[in-house]
This record gives C-alpha cells, sequence and structure tokens, in this order.
C-alpha cells in the first residue's frame, strides 16, 4: 500500500496511491492512524473509509505523507562519509562512526512534500541536496532489539536532507550540529510504501533499493547508489533511536545521504565552478526504486539581517565550587 496526505477541498485528506489513481479516505481516519495499524486492519480501514471516486494522480497535490513527531537523520552510507571527508581534508572517520549509527535531530517544523518550492536560505552561497531512504514508525516503542525493531516499521519514503554547506563550515566544529545550515527544508515523500510491496526488493534480510538523483531532468553522472550499502539496516537504527527514548507513530528515520547523492561529493573530486552549487530553478529529482520520485523546485531566498558579535567580557558572580551535598 501506498499512503499519501493530499490536498482536497480545502482541507488535508489521508488517502491511498495505486498507480496513477488515488482513493481519498473519509476526514476521520488520520495518516497516524493507518501506520499504527496491523496490515489487516489498515485494509479494513481502506475499504470502509473510503470517501468518493478516485482521482488521476495528476490532478492531485500531494502533501508530505506524514508530519513527523520527531526527525531523525543517521548517517549509514560509508561512501557519502568519505566524500564528506574529503572536502573538510580529513582522512579517516573517527572510530564511534563504527561502533553505533549515530544521528542528528532535524527541524520537524521544516518538513515539505513532493513539488513544493525550497527557498535559498539567508546568506547560503552552496545550496546542495542529500539524496535519502527513510522508514517511518507504526506502533510506538521503547528498548527495542533488531529483530523487534522490523515489527514497528509502518513503511518507507524517500528523503531530502537540503544543505547549506557554508553555513554549517563554521559551526560543525563547535559540537553543537550543523545549526542554520540544516534549518530551513526537509522534503519528504511523495508516499509512504508499507514493507510488503517492497519484500521483492529484499537482499540478504535488507531492503536493497537503485536510488539516484535528477538535477533538472538530467541523472547525475557519478550514477547513484543502492540502499543494500548501508552499514547499519533499518532495524538497527531504530533499535538504537529507541534506547532510553519512545518511538511513536509517524516519527521518521532517515538513512543518511546515499554514495554520489549530494553535491558535496562531486566537490571532493571537481570544483564548484565545474559543479556549481544549487541555483533559483533547479529543479532537484530523488528517484528510488519500488517507491517513485520527488521533486522540488529552488525559488530565491530572503536576505540575512546583519547580527552583532556576541557580548564579552560581562561580570561573573562569586561562586563557591564547595561541594555541600549531605548524606
Amino acid at each position: 500500500m501506498k499512503i499519501a496526505r493530499i490536498e482536497l477541498d480545502g482541507g488535508t485528506r489521508a488517502a491511498v496511491v495505486d498507480d496513477d489513481r488515488v482513493q481519498p479516505l473519509t476526514a476521520d481516519i488520520t495518516v497516524s492512524r493507518l501506520l499504527d495499524a496491523s496490515t489487516p486492519e489498515r485494509l479494513d480501514l481502506v475499504d470502509r473509509h473510503s470517501d468518493g471516486p478516485t482521482l488521476s494522480l495528476s490532478d492531485v497535490q500531494l502533501l508530505a505523507p506524514v508530519e513527523p513527531p520527531t526527525l531523525r537523520d543517521f548517517l549509514t552510507f560509508e561512501e557519502h562519509l568519505e566524500g564528506s571527508l574529503a572536502v573538510l581534508g580529513a582522512t579517516e572517520p573517527l572510530p564511534v562512526w563504527y561502533e553505533m549509527p549515530l544521528f542528528y535531530f532535524s527541524n520537524t517544523n521544516a518538513v515539505i512534500g513532493p513539488d513544493a518550492e525550497v527557498a535559498v536560505p539567508p546568506g547560503c552561497e552552496l545550496l546542495d541536496f542529500e539524496l535519502e531512504l527513510a522508514v517511518v514508525i507504526g506502533t510506538a516503542g521503547r528498548d527495542l532489539t533488531p529483530e523487534q525493531a522490523h515489527e514497528h516499521i509502518a513503511g518507507f519514503t524517500l528523503f531530502n536532507d537540503w544543505s547549506a554547506r557554508d553555513l554549517m563550515k563554521p559551526v560543525t566544529p563547535f559540537g553543537m550540529g550543523p545549526v542554520k545550515g540544516k534549518d530551513f527544508a526537509n522534503s519528504i515523500g511523495p508516499w509512504i510504501v508499507t514493507p510488503d510491496e517492497l519484500e521483492p526488493f529484499s537482499r540478504d534480510g535488507r531492503l536493497a533499493l537503485d536510488l539516484h538523483v535528477e538535477l533538472n531532468g538530467v541523472p547525475l553522472p557519478a550514477g547513484g547508489d543502492n540502499s543494500a550499502n548501508m552499514a547499519w539496516s533499518f532495524e538497527e537504527m531504530i533499535a538504537f533511536a529507541s534506547r532510553g527514548a519512545e518511538l511513536r507513530p509517524g516519527d521518521v528515520l532517515g538513512s543518511g545521504t546515499c554514495g554520489a547523492g549530494c553535491l558535496l561529493e562531486y566537490w571532493a573530486h571537481l570544483s564548484t565552478e565545474e559543479v556549481p552549487p544549487l541555483r533559483p530553478g533547479d529543479v532537484v529529482t530523488l528517484v528510488a526504486e519500488g517507491i517513485g520520485a520527488m521533486s522540488n523546485t529552488v525559488v530565491a531566498g530572503a536576505d540575512a539581517p546583519q547580527l552583532p558579535r556576541a557580548r564579552v567580557g560581562q561580570p561573573r558572580r562569586q561562586r563557591s565550587w564547595t561541594p555541600t551535598r549531605s548524606n
């Protein structure tokens, strides 16, 4: 099943996509309810709550298929890691990358869907896309094993983790993440594909989908990647994310960028003159086997207002650092 969110009659509806037709559901059936249902329950909900005739996909405005309560973005493709390190002049990743599936939290308020415009963030000159898969949580869970995690997957979708590379570079070494370099746009879509539809793409217990990017309708010359090359499986990512934390229906976990899935990796081998950063008018299309394609158009953004430098040398309190804890 392909689960979508659409605009309909001035509101938002859950819907099911079948080839080029879209079946809206009644307003009381939310995407979260579909995600949290078992496969038989989900089929029953669609059968009993279909609302009106099917619509042509070309006549429907698709929205981000889910409004995630939380959005975690991992880094599981070693080739992308190597390309990123080359740009930074590093030779090898820190050992911790091999010990656990690392992630950061991204901005759920910046989630957009297929065909939505992406404004160049203020002050950015090096705008980049990032081709990722994402897993969507169905059933809530905490402290899961990888084996248990499989039962908590509602489906998979495409994820474009847009990046302002020049805004990230000066702040990332500070250790607080990419700050404004990742704060402006997260494309998710075009729909959520349930695991049963992707079973033919399973390889050695892992999802093996071919992935590639098209820029203005032309596939990038370095080719794409396959999700089988992830260093950690989606189940392992979910298990790690659920340690001491509850995952809830609609939570999204991104795979991290695949190999050759962003301009940054091209810049590791070529200059930004040879491979220019994104500019207004560019159309970025992510394509995943078994899921489909999602496009977004870059548009001009706002100017960055000037801020003053930090105030320093402010008066300090006189403090006592002597422990006062009693038994």
